[in-house]
């Protein structure tokens, strides 16, 4: 295909259509427009500006909870004194990724993606996208369909059932979809939650609020680290810049894979060591001494322990019970207590949807995603010219979408030497699937685990949590996997060539090269 500018309304057609304007759709886009140049694609995101995650939540405190440099791209290293940043932050990182790489003009906000319907005749995807300014419907032809949407509803966070909420007189809000005009000056604040969103709530309010309680109905596990990294602000010092972007990024991973294994293998030294840190602040643990082994949940973060010092200086507290019902002045537990509260924050987790809720088809059969078995972790058995990114529950997020965007060009670039136009992973033993999508035990992946795809024990069926083992199966192994079935698109009768076929775009020399490749 001729590639298509960039720039104006969507294309009707490019090779690649990207779908998300978040850290995975940008790095992914980078890896297409510096790797295969003469590839068309562009991205189309619902919302109305760039960022995804950093630009849907605006609630006080909210940070990454993942080193920034391991969070930022390879290709883009974070240079900034903090290794942990704010929301804001982070958005404007993306915004000048966009910005330094050319990538903006690719852009198409406001336009959901609706249905997409896969043609082995044609050999690609009809995708049927819904402007939200207007409920105009509209269609684009691609080659390629990628998935960098995410795992969470945009719409709406999860909040259970409470009874007796309709009763309470104050403010109930849920952290996706924080106020503007939301003042907790001088306020009695209790936040629901024990996870990643109330421990970086907590401390942001506390000070503000005339007291903050957090309410748990059970602990989570709370690491205290630094804000800043000073042995790479000391690397950055010392070395040259590109050498310190290298060894600290390296440092980085290694020391959340380190983290990672010795949690698995030795949880009760790990426990401990969470302890020192914590109790070096708070004289008792009692709440946050969870009955799971560390990593069974996903691992909050206080930077700085910011946590601990807002409850050790008295302006926050923690309360571990259940509710029994909100009241017209706040909430009453089981236990027979009752906390007064102004504002009822409930950071009580996400709903989880599987690729932005999209309905997909391939050749008239919609597809079930639970149906489906991953491959290497970022495509489907049964889907066709498809690709998702799907970060890490127990590292950096973008570490994996690096990987993926390096192994999608891999893939194309494959297919182009070898002229085929479809690619399908195909399992052909039963026994494999039915795994975890994640390994996390969390109830609101549980609450979703029946609706997204499913794994195997080993091979390329597996659903790693290991940057290394990925490094060397997505950027090192050969492509052409016996798992991989690729096909060519019949010529039809009187052409030349066959349908939807493309001319191989111009390659970067040297930049996704690929071992040599199984016959």
């Amino acid at each position: 295909m001729t590639a298509v500018e960039p720039g104006g309304g969507v294309p009707a057609e490019v090779d690649v259509l990207i779908v998300g304007a978040g850290i995975s759709g940008i790095g992914t886009a980078y890896h297409l427009k510096t790797k295969r140049p003469g590839t068309s694609f562009a991205i189309v995101e619902a919302r109305d500006a760039l960022g995804g995650t950093w630009d849907l939540f605006r609630y006080p405190g909210v940070r990454s909870d993942s080193d920034l440099h391991t969070l930022g791209y390879e290709f883009k290293p974070w240079r900034k004194k903090h290794a942990y940043a704010g929301g804001s932050e982070i958005l404007g990182y993306l915004h000048e990724t966009v910005d330094e790489h050319g990538l903006r003009p690719y852009l198409h906000f406001g336009h959901r993606v609706v249905g997409a319907s896969f043609s082995s005749a044609t050999g690609r995807w009809t995708v049927t996208l819904r402007r939200t300014s207007d409920d105009t419907t509209l269609t684009v032809t691609c080659s390629f369909f990628f998935s960098a949407t995410g795992y969470y509803d945009y719409d709406e966070g999860y909040s259970p059932e409470f009874e007796g909420s309709d009763d309470f007189r104050g403010t109930i809000v849920h952290p996706q979809h924080w106020p503007e005009d939301l003042d907790c000056a001088g306020k009695r604040v209790v936040v629901i939650g024990s996870g990643a969103t109330a421990v970086t709530l907590i401390p942001a309010l506390a000070g503000v609020a005339e007291h903050v309680t957090m309410l748990q109905r059970s602990p989570s596990y709370v690491l205290g680290w630094p804000k800043e990294n000073k042995i790479a602000n000391a690397l950055r010092r010392a070395l040259p810049t590109a050498a310190a972007d290298r060894v600290v990024r390296s440092l980085s991973i290694r020391l959340l894979h380190e983290m990672y294994r010795t949690s698995r293998r030795a949880p009760n030294l790990f426990r401990r060591l969470l302890r020192l840190r914590m109790t070096s602040v708070l004289p008792v643990d009692v709440h946050f001494n969870p009955s799971y082994d560390p990593w069974d949940q996903r691992l909050c973060v206080a930077t700085d322990g910011d946590l601990f010092h807002a409850i050790a200086t008295g302006e926050a507290s923690v309360v571990t019970d259940r509710i029994a019902r909100f009241t017209p002045t706040g909430i009453a537990l089981e236990s027979g207590r009752e906390i007064e509260a102004d504002v009822i924050v409930t950071a009580t987790g996400l709903k989880l949807v599987p690729f932005g809720r999209i309905e997909v088809d391939v050749d008239g059969v919609p597809v079930d995603w639970h149906e489906c078995v991953t491959y290497k972790a970022t495509m489907l058995t049964g889907v066709p010219n498809f690709a998702f990114a799907f970060g890490y529950t127990n590292s950096s997020w973008t570490l994996k979408v690096d990987l993926t965007g390096h192994h999608l060009c891999r893939l194309l670039d494959h297919m182009d030497d070898q002229g085929y136009d479809v690619v399908t992973p195909i399992c052909d033993d039963p026994a494999v699937g039915g795994g975890p999508f994640w390994d996390l035990t969390s109830n609101y992946l549980r609450r979703s685990a029946d609706v997204f795809p499913t794994s195997g024990e080993s091979g390329p069926w597996s659903m790693e949590q290991n940057y290394y083992l990925d490094r060397r199966r997505l950027r090192r192994e050969p492509v052409d996997d016996p798992a991989l079935r690729f096909t060519r698109v019949a010529e039809p009768a009187g052409s030349s060539s066959p349908a939807g076929r493309r001319e191989p775009p111009p390659r970067v020399p040297g930049q996704c090269s690929s071992p040599p490749q199984r016959r």
